[in-house]
């Protein structure tokens, strides 16, 4: 944040010039705490700086490959100065009174410049202009140059798009018009307000800063999200297996086993009535039974991917068994927790088990990770080599330095928006239960990232046969016969589609794909009464994603219902659905009730399992 701000107009009255330099005082003494405590905390992570000197190669090596390509340097420097050219005859024009339209404007969506002074007033025009030109410029520069490999070209890119970013003049109190009208308004009680912000947020983050997105006070777990009925009906050490009331008098025959990943807590799948995908698949004649996993600490540091795999969707099943006699199960699993699925399925299959999974769905998840997108910057051998030695210390990564990485994909929406508001406006965030969700974050145990980083993402073992051993079984992807539903979406910057397609193409058994519209989340969670984004399917299964699409075809709404034709015309939930059977009610079966869903283990924060004073 600049400390730097424009002063308040003359001609002002001898009172309200002493309530500017009490301002001015209390400014100074939070920024002075703000230097303190952050002076505190600025010795970076093994991870944290391998990541920094990924970040000065990349740079190194752009600078390299524009300087051995000197047309391009010329090219540069002359637009630079056609650009200012134009910039200062627009200002001429402006000073003569003379109404000029922009040299450049915000690309569709960049809602940074949406205050009419960027566009009324010729000096926040200027502004603008300068730096979207400069932006542009960046942008173009870093797509031309030659001689860098595929990984440092992704890496310049993103971190130049992170520097640039960074510099938006809408960042900074004295080139922002919206906070300085907010300073002179409030005699500047909004930096007050938004330094103090600052710091608190800072305290409660690991790496970085995880700024506030909302009012965490509007929401409690259980008690107006992740609120469809169900109850608790089995626990260990690693996850509580939900199972969900019923809300129709029959139920399909074969239990549905829903495994969500462990990076967040499963409530996502079951924020609210009206979006909520357990209340719907319950609703649907399903019985619906949920992985709650726990958010683990340092006494969980030796947990593995393999003890996520038997502690978790395996002994699921062996305790569905107990609660409703089926031996065999449908699983819907989702992200991370659908690359566990996979390993689970192909597990089952050479151990001789593979039966026990009638149908398989996999929603916005990685099986090959030839492209992981942007969160593939963070990932090398030197930064998980990093990452790995920060979890042998502490026995697990603190999952507010995973919400920081993952919130800077985004970093214009999820994090310079908010510190915006937040830190220069001085703003309350407002409610809003999926942001609330994005901040309850989860712990990462030792034993089980690091290997999940080198196996997956850094050597795409799991599409290798044979390139995965669990408890002593090597794993092939291509000998399970398991049908498959995979759904993924076509915004999705965390599981890119032209990735996650080639997942697809793996098993031996028959697969289903289907593209979904937006994002991670809103692609995925996309409630049929919203007819929201639409999906695309395909019945043949191409060689490659963008020959899959070329062919597809667009349905209207969402994906849900597609979903659930396929898994009852195809017999995978009851081979007779004339036949269902009563609909089963937790703890009727051999498993009594623990205690009423959500349950214990969604609930516990990161402060709690680490011991931290909680606000």
């Amino acid at each position: 944040m600049s400390a730097e701000w424009e002063l308040p107009p003359h001609g002002l009255s001898q009172e309200e010039l002493e309530a500017w330099n009490a301002q001015l005082k209390d400014i100074g003494e939070e920024y002075q705490g703000l230097m303190q405590d952050l002076l505190s905390r600025i010795a970076p992570s093994e991870a944290a700086d391998s990541v920094y000197s990924d970040m000065r190669e990349s740079f190194e090596a752009g600078a390299q490959a524009l300087m051995q390509n000197p047309t391009l340097l010329w090219q540069t420097q002359s637009r630079l100065l056609q650009d200012q050219w134009l910039l200062w005859q627009q200002g001429m024009r402006a000073m003569a009174g003379e109404q000029v339209s922009p040299l450049v404007t915000p690309e569709k969506g960049d809602r940074r410049f949406k205050d009419a002074a960027w566009t009324q007033e010729p000096h926040y025009m200027a502004i603008m202009q300068q730096y979207l030109l400069f932006s542009q410029m960046v942008d173009e520069l870093v797509d031309s140059l030659s001689g860098l490999d595929e990984t440092h070209q992704r890496n310049l890119a993103f971190y130049a798009r992170q520097v640039v970013n960074a510099m938006s003049p809408t960042n900074f109190v004295s080139t922002n018009p919206e906070v300085m009208r907010r300073t002179l308004e409030t005699k500047g009680q909004n930096l007050v307000d938004g330094l103090e912000r600052l710091r608190e947020d800072l305290a409660n983050s690991a790496e970085g800063i995880n700024v506030r997105m909302t009012d965490r006070s509007a929401f409690g777990v259980g008690e107006n999200i992740a609120v469809t009925p169900g109850a608790v009906v089995y626990e260990n050490e690693l996850m509580q297996l939900i199972q969900y009331t019923p809300t129709t008098e029959k139920t399909y025959k074969t239990p549905l086993l829903v495994v969500p990943p462990w990076i967040n807590k499963y409530y996502v799948l079951d924020l609210r009535e009206d979006n909520s995908m357990m209340k719907w698949l319950v609703d649907q004649g399903h019985s619906v039974f949920l992985i709650s996993w726990r958010n683990p600490g340092p006494e969980q540091s030796d947990i593995t991917w393999a003890d996520y795999m038997q502690l978790g969707p395996i002994t699921a099943m062996e305790a569905i068994e107990q609660a409703c006699g089926e031996k065999s199960v449908n699983i819907l699993s989702y992200c991370v927790g659908g690359t566990l699925t996979a390993s689970t399925v192909a597990y089952l299959t050479s151990t001789r088990r593979g039966r026990k999974v009638k149908s398989v769905t996999y929603m916005a998840t990685l099986q090959d990770f030839r492209d992981p997108g942007d969160i593939g910057v963070f990932l090398n051998e030197r930064a998980v080599d990093g990452i790995e030695d920060s979890m042998q210390q502490k026995g697990y990564l603190d999952g507010r330095s995973m919400a920081y990485t993952f919130n800077l994909l985004r970093e214009n929406d999820l994090f310079w928006s908010f510190y915006i508001n937040n830190y220069l406006k001085g703003e309350t965030p407002a409610a809003f239960d999926l942001l609330y969700w994005n901040t309850d974050g989860t712990n990462l145990t030792a034993g089980t990232h690091p290997w999940y980083l080198r196996h997956m993402y850094l050597q795409n073992k799991l599409v290798e046969p044979g390139g995965i051993e669990l408890d002593g079984v090597k794993i092939d992807l291509r000998k399970v016969s398991t049908p498959s539903y995979f759904v993924s979406t076509k915004e999705d910057h965390i599981a890119k589609w032209n990735s996650t397609y080639y997942g697809a193409l793996l098993p031996k058994g028959s697969s289903t794909f289907v593209l979904g519209g937006s994002g991670h989340i809103a692609g995925i969670v996309n409630p049929p009464h919203k007819q929201k984004y639409g999906y695309w399917t395909n019945d043949k299964l191409p060689e490659s994603h963008e020959a899959w699409l070329e062919s597809a075809t667009f349905n209207e709404g969402s994906w849900w219902p597609h979903w659930q034709a396929w898994i009852t015309e195809n017999g995978y939930a009851d081979p007779d659905p004339k036949k269902m059977v009563a609909a089963r009610k937790p703890g009727e079966g051999d498993l009594t009730v623990i205690e009423p869903a959500p349950g214990r283990y969604v609930k516990t924060t990161i402060p709690e399992v680490l011991g931290e004073i909680t606000e």
